[in-house]
């Protein structure tokens, strides 16, 4: 799945789900390239509903959304 994103410096998030509704192969479009990097292989095989109990919400800044927030979004888009 490939997901625009709003609100911060990476441009887009692309990641797979798959039948057991795990992450696999997350890669972010800019941004912040070792925060993107880091939170791509953290959520390596986690289960989509728990990545996004634990990213959403998270704030870069005064900004209300970041990388990570940006993919809880992606990845509920992609259980819906």
């Amino acid at each position: 799945m490939r997901y625009k994103t709003s609100g911060v410096c990476s441009s887009a998030i692309e990641f797979e789900l798959d039948d057991q509704k795990k992450i696999h192969n997350v890669k972010f479009q800019g941004g912040c390239s070792g925060n993107t990097q880091g939170v791509a292989r953290l959520v390596e095989g986690m289960e989509a509903e728990e990545a996004i109990r634990r990213l959403e919400g998270i704030r870069c800044g005064v900004r209300p959304t970041s990388c990570p927030d940006q993919l809880s979004k992606a990845l509920k888009e992609a259980l819906a």
